[in-house]
């Protein structure tokens, strides 16, 4: 099977390094008339409540919203390809009502759709406890643990266009939200590693993370890169790695290298940034685009104070529903 691979240098403001990106680069601040929209709605549904599912944009007056969202939309498409929305008023809402104005403004950037296979469209980015192990079901993100850069559900046939996190509380300690461009982890491994990029173009096996019925396989075949004209990654070392695992297959050594080569490029702190995410904010990425990471965190003794995101994954393509 022929496989088409990119083997030259993307340039422009996609590919972008820490050095030639700033805040203004990403950050679409929120309008005193997109506020005002959103706190007429807030009115609204205290006054009328309805479940976040069946809040739908149409519904209200939002024009200054969907200019600010118009601006999210062009940087995620054509300018870094992501975006920190500044901000939520927190201190003006409850945490459920927050979800309801996140959900409004998400929905004017794409569909939200379901997370996991039961449906679920709300997903709680907290450390609830658990232990990673293969094939559990058990994601990081409900953990304190280190995140190396991924792609959200790269282990799946349809992988959100967008994930958006609003931030409703953060961390004691840690817990630094990083970012890295596709393109340009894409440019380091030309320049530094061409030798294991053919590989990366290639299936591995991922852990499906329980997303699956049952009798059908718990790990899902695919590559890290693919170009049709237009690149796109599943980075994943971490599903990766649980995924040979599930199998019982031992990684040949031309697999081994290609991973460990994206992880060294993943440990280059020139070619990310670190956002000092605050309450209130929301961020955005394209999701194919930009690879996204968590340093570890210690939480606050109380439960109100741990570190809490909510997470929606967003896509025009396809059903609704976990498998698109």
């Amino acid at each position: 099977m022929n496989v088409r691979m990119l083997t030259e240098k993307i340039t422009g403001p996609q590919a972008w390094t820490r050095a030639s990106i700033s805040p203004a680069d990403w950050t679409v601040e929120l309008t005193p008339p997109a506020l005002a929209e959103l706190r007429a709605v807030l009115q609204e549904l205290r006054r009328s409540p309805l479940p976040v599912l069946l809040l739908d944009p149409r519904d209200y007056a939002l024009e200054a919203c969907r200019e600010v969202m118009a601006r999210v939309r062009e940087a995620t498409l054509s300018g870094p390809m992501f975006a920190v929305l500044e901000r939520l008023p927190m201190e003006e809402m409850t945490r459920a009502e927050s979800v309801s104005l996140y959900w409004l403004l998400a929905s004017l950037l794409a569909r939200p759709v379901a997370q996991k296979l039961n449906g679920q469209m709300l997903f709680e980015v907290t450390d609830t406890g658990a232990k990673l192990k293969p094939g559990s079901g058990i994601r990081p993100t409900v953990t304190n643990v280190d995140l190396r850069f991924h792609n959200d559900n790269s282990y799946n046939e349809t992988p959100p266009d967008y994930v958006g996190l609003l931030c409703q509380q953060t961390a004691r300690e840690g817990g630094v939200s990083r970012l890295v461009s596709v393109y340009t982890v894409h440019n380091a491994l030309l320049e530094h590693h061409a030798d294991v990029l053919p590989r990366l173009y290639q299936p591995f096996w991922y852990d499906r993370h329980a997303e699956h019925a049952s009798g059908e396989s718990t790990t899902f075949a695919a590559p890290i890169f693919d170009y049709d004209g237009v690149l796109h990654a599943r980075l994943a070392v971490r599903e990766i790695v649980a995924g040979y695992e599930l199998r019982g297959e031992r990684m040949d050594n031309r697999t081994a290298a290609a991973l460990e080569a994206v992880e060294s490029v993943f440990d280059q702190p020139q070619l990310r940034v670190d956002l000092d995410f605050q309450p209130g904010q929301i961020q955005f990425v394209n999701n194919r685009a930009t690879g996204h990471a968590r340093t570890n965190f210690t939480d606050w003794p109380e439960p109100e104070r741990k570190r809490f995101l909510v997470r929606l994954w967003l896509r025009d393509r396809g059903r609704r529903g976990y498998r698109g």
